[in-house]
């Protein structure tokens, strides 16, 4: 219980923004086939 404790919730929200910066980075540089509309690691939607 002690280490649920120690987390506040200016901690959650930043690891929450740290990782939509991340999604949101790798949608971007990453190739379609990877990351993008049908892409095996995040699928951005469907394929055009």
């Amino acid at each position: 219980m002690t280490l649920l404790s120690q987390v506040s919730f200016d901690n959650v929200m930043c690891s929450l923004m740290v990782c939509i910066a991340l999604r949101q980075t790798m949608v971007v540089v990453l190739p379609d086939r990877i990351a993008g509309p049908g892409g095996w690691l995040i699928d951005t939607g469907e394929e055009a």
